[in-house]
């Protein structure tokens, strides 16, 4: 703080300041980075190995109904970097929106991304990104994150799950569900959760599935259905008999959406792709970028009725 005004907030500088006093008394001079242009990212970093990891994540949130419309679908995204870089060098980050195709008049024909809600962090020279969508960056050393994203479109569920119930004599009920994922087959999915709700006096349940693992999880009133792996284009099913001591309990209307978790690696929804990373600093090292795309569950529910 000066004069009561914040003058940084990146992490990194600010551990600067934690160091162990043997009184209540801070006697330590503020880092010289927070009187540089560049007050993010201290000078004379030396690492035996330059390296830059980006990691482009998507969260899914998806409402999907019980015939397979899509309520509601939004797609959060954040480029995460790990930079270990020495020097102080500058980036130049390409990517396929649809904003900077369009601004250099090669919109039409090509694979683009229409991004909204763009936030970058400190070390962007919006100035640059705004004249010309050049993303232009001195990185912090360490992890970051670069850039923050959020597409409001209308996705086909990766996952769609259908279910169905029937009520059997001596107050059993029986579930059919039936998981299908909608993307290449080449893909494939990891660590697949998909909880089914059931009614809060569901007893005695016993369960067959084609794939993965189900267990019972009487403090939730759910039914989770494990998959390690789950191929594109395949379908599983699974059933599951319980028994209620009323069949006037809770019904489909009243229980809460089905959710899924997943992993899934190699692959965006939106197709954004990072197209280049170009790495400029005086002392004339070559590093390596290393990339990767995951798509994840955000808040992905379907609704059993």
């Amino acid at each position: 703080m000066d004069f009561g005004y914040p003058q940084s907030t990146e992490a990194k500088i600010l551990k600067e300041f934690i160091c162990v006093q043997e009184k209540h008394e801070l006697k330590h001079k503020a880092p010289t980075a927070l009187t540089q242009a560049v007050n993010w990212r201290p000078e004379g970093i030396v690492h035996a190995k330059n390296e830059v990891f980006l990691d482009v994540v998507e969260s899914l949130n998806l409402l999907v109904a019980a015939n397979g419309t899509v309520l509601r679908s939004e797609v959060l995204g954040v480029i995460k970097m790990k930079s270990f870089l020495s020097g102080m060098p500058e980036l130049k980050l390409g990517l396929n929106d649809k904003v900077l195709i369009d601004a250099r008049g090669a919109g039409a024909g090509k694979k683009s991304v229409d991004m909204e809600d763009v936030r970058f962090h400190q070390c962007v020279k919006l100035s640059r990104f705004e004249n010309d969508r050049t993303i232009s960056f001195i990185p912090p050393d360490g992890e970051f994150n670069l850039m923050h994203y959020r597409l409001n479109t209308k996705v086909r569920p990766l996952i769609q799950i259908e279910a169905t119930t029937e009520s059997h004599s001596h107050s059993r009920v029986e579930y059919m569900i039936k998981a299908k994922s909608h993307f290449k087959k080449r893909s494939t999915m990891n660590e697949v959760e998909i909880k089914i709700p059931v009614p809060s006096d569901a007893s005695s349940p016993n369960f067959k599935s084609s794939i993965g693992k189900v267990t019972y999880l009487p403090d939730q009133n759910c039914i989770l259905w494990k998959i390690k792996q789950f191929p594109g284009e395949k379908d599983f099913h699974m059933r599951a008999h319980f028994g209620l001591p009323s069949i006037q309990g809770d019904t489909p209307e009243t229980l809460a959406p089905i959710s899924v978790k997943f992993e899934l690696p190699y692959f965006t929804v939106s197709g954004i792709q990072v197209k280049y990373l170009k790495i400029v600093e005086k002392s004339g090292y070559t590093a390596m970028p290393w990339v990767r795309y995951i798509t994840q569950n955000g808040d992905y529910q379907i609704r059993m009725t």
